[in-house]
């Protein structure tokens, strides 16, 4: 997603797969849209010397956002988490994303990605 949290590019999966597993098949199947990316930000599930590797690539600067929290310090909001965690919830108010009700992963996506342009469009309505 890019930094205003909408979705650039998705890749639904199994539950017992990966996240570097989905960052391979976003690379393999949007290389074209990696293309125009100058920086990357990620949490540390997506850090190794693979995904740099593969990120470095594409001339695409990876960033990892947040790390070890120092103790006693309580609940910390995490520069550029939030924009991920907001996207969540505002397709988690669509009925048929709340839950996992697709039996195909392709549908699942199908739905992520109508749902986001339903958001879209209800913002450009909005501003004209």
């Amino acid at each position: 997603m890019d930094t205003l949290g909408l979705i650039i590019a998705l890749a639904v999966g199994s539950s017992s797969s990966g996240d570097r597993d989905g960052l391979r098949v976003l690379l393999y199947r949007f290389r074209s849209a990696f293309l125009k990316l100058k920086l990357l930000w990620s949490d540390q599930g997506y850090n190794g010397g693979e995904m740099r590797d593969d990120l470095m690539e594409l001339a695409v600067r990876q960033e990892v956002i947040g790390g070890i929290r120092a103790k006693g310090l309580g609940f910390q909001v995490e520069p550029k988490r939030w924009i991920v965690e907001r996207t969540f919830a505002w397709l988690g108010r669509y009925r048929r994303l709340s839950k996992d009700y697709e039996y195909l992963p392709t549908t699942s996506e199908a739905m992520i990605y109508l749902s986001m342009t339903r958001l879209m469009l209800k913002r450009i309505v909005r501003l004209v």
